[in-house]
């Protein structure tokens, strides 16, 4: 049986290729489908498809339509949303994502370290599963996938 994973979270560090590459490594039956890595891509859509805007706040919107579109698309498709909360980027795009998944009844794994326990009590309290590394959260992937 193949899944499609959601892999939310900050764009800024390479965990999704770190996730990637241990899921890869034990063999799990995944695609995994994720928010535009690329962060000026990401930033820039908006004027790439509709033109040039007239400020940073309209450049935002319209982005942010698009990047939203994305989101709404790929994770309407996925079986299961991981999101990730790291330690030094504010992480909006994540808290919308994780509650998105949580609205959408998608099964929700959270990561976070033990020092965002607080701030995200809630959140965890709503996810099926909170964990605080990569790896547990791997591991839980690898029990859901057991025959």
């Amino acid at each position: 049986m193949e899944i499609i994973v959601y892999l939310a979270g900050e764009i800024h560090t390479t965990w999704r290729d770190e996730f990637k590459e241990k899921a890869k490594a034990l063999q799990l039956p995944i695609t995994f489908v994720s928010p535009m890595e690329n962060h000026d891509r990401s930033d820039n859509i908006g004027e790439e498809i509709l033109g040039e805007m007239p400020n940073k706040v309209f450049k935002d919107e319209a982005a942010s339509q698009i990047n939203n579109l994305r989101t709404e698309v790929l994770m309407n498709k996925a079986d299961l949303v991981i999101a990730l909360f790291g330690e030094k980027y504010k992480q909006w795009n994540t808290a919308m994502d994780a509650s998105s998944a949580i609205t959408s009844n998608k099964p929700l794994i959270l990561i976070r370290p033990e020092t965002l326990h607080h701030p995200l009590k809630e959140l965890s309290n709503k996810a099926n599963v909170t964990v605080e590394t990569i790896n547990q959260a791997i591991k839980a992937l690898s029990y859901i996938l057991e025959d």
